[in-house]
């Protein structure tokens, strides 16, 4: 493909730059650049590139992936997770997550990218969505999971230079725009919204503020994915650890258990979640545990309970997003049977 063809962002000159910032490329230089595939998601386009060196290229990577926006698409996700390569991604290295080498957004343009690892050769998806993984499988994922958390529970850092605190200003804030996203959804679903489901509505929009104060702790708090269902990482082919959790647009300092619920809780029918539920619970929270995080077993299985029932707020937000009812109104159900089968309404006083 012809450099005319190309976008800024993968011009061999910039590339050049970009992989000498990241300290990957000495005396080479970007001679050529080829798209190999490009396709769309629901928020951005993943682009893999095949790279041409001239000069001596060393360690400096064969292709990248560049991810960017979607035309008409608002920035506020690709913001959010230039931000996590910028903050967190610098602090962590690049385990646990794809090695970013360039992370870039211009508000005034409404432009964004990131240059990422590839690992299509050595890094596949578990299952194909929505098929769960593997136990194993899951269990490797929940572990690798922890190791993260773990890296950034209660961290000095937090609040400060990555990420911020939640805010009791911040939850007046958001309040009402709830409550109208929760109206839109009743009044999409109509007579499919069972009585008894508004009246859980009702009661947990009167009860939020103060179901909001345990994340307002500042305690026993770490960096979540947030999106972080089991299809959002990569496994290693080679059968090792190298455990990669990928789009970290939703990224936040929250408690864990807000990931672990998303994961299992959101996304698994009784059946399977009620065989697995407990013993990927235990072993998250010995892996975290043995990485020297104090924090017991019944406050995880409290926490968890407590993030299970905010998500029912996720599709009433899914839906007003527009995104796929094949996505909202399955993670729905799902989690409302997560919140009976939990005791979940047992917090609403």
């Amino acid at each position: 493909m012809g450099d005319q063809a190309l976008p800024p962002a993968i011009q061999p000159e910039h590339l050049t730059a970009a992989l000498r910032r990241a300290g990957v490329l000495a005396d080479g230089a970007v001679n050529d650049v080829a798209v190999e595939s490009s396709r769309d998601t629901i928020l951005s386009r993943i682009t893999r590139l095949r790279l041409t060196y001239g000069g001596e290229a060393g360690a400096a990577p064969a292709s990248l992936i560049l991810k960017t926006g979607l035309p008409g698409r608002a920035i506020n996700a690709g913001r959010q997770e230039v931000s996590f390569y910028e903050q967190v991604g610098t602090a962590a290295g690049f385990r646990l997550m794809p090695r970013c080498f360039e992370a870039h957004c211009d508000p005034e343009q409404k432009l964004w990218h990131l240059l990422l690892e590839d690992l299509t050769d050595s890094h596949s998806g578990a299952t194909a969505w929505p098929l769960p993984p593997a136990p194993a499988q899951c269990r490797a994922i929940v572990a690798a999971r922890a190791q993260f958390h773990a890296m950034w529970w209660d961290n000095p850092r937090l609040g400060t230079t990555v990420g911020t605190w939640p805010d009791p200003a911040e939850m007046d804030a958001y309040m009402p725009r709830l409550e109208e996203a929760v109206k839109r959804f009743a009044d999409r679903l109509g007579d499919n919204l069972a009585p008894e489901r508004r009246v859980l509505f009702d009661q947990f929009l009167r009860a939020a503020p103060r179901l909001a104060a345990r994340a307002q702790s500042r305690r026993d708090l770490t960096v979540i994915q947030s999106d972080a269902h089991f299809w959002n990482c990569f496994l290693p082919k080679d059968g090792s650890d190298d455990i990669r959790f990928f789009d970290w647009d939703g990224w936040r300092i929250d408690t864990a258990t807000d990931d672990l619920a998303y994961m299992i809780a959101m996304h698994w029918y009784p059946d399977l979640r009620r065989r697995f539920e407990p013993s990927l619970l235990d072993h998250y929270h010995r892996t975290l545990t043995e990485h020297g995080v104090n924090y017991s077993r019944d406050a995880l299985q409290q926490d968890y309970r407590l993030s299970t029932l905010w998500l029912i707020a996720t599709p009433v937000w899914q839906a007003n997003y527009n995104i796929p009812p094949v996505i909202w109104w399955n993670n729905f159900e799902r989690i409302l049977m997560a919140v009976d089968d939990l005791g979940c309404r047992d917090f609403l006083g």
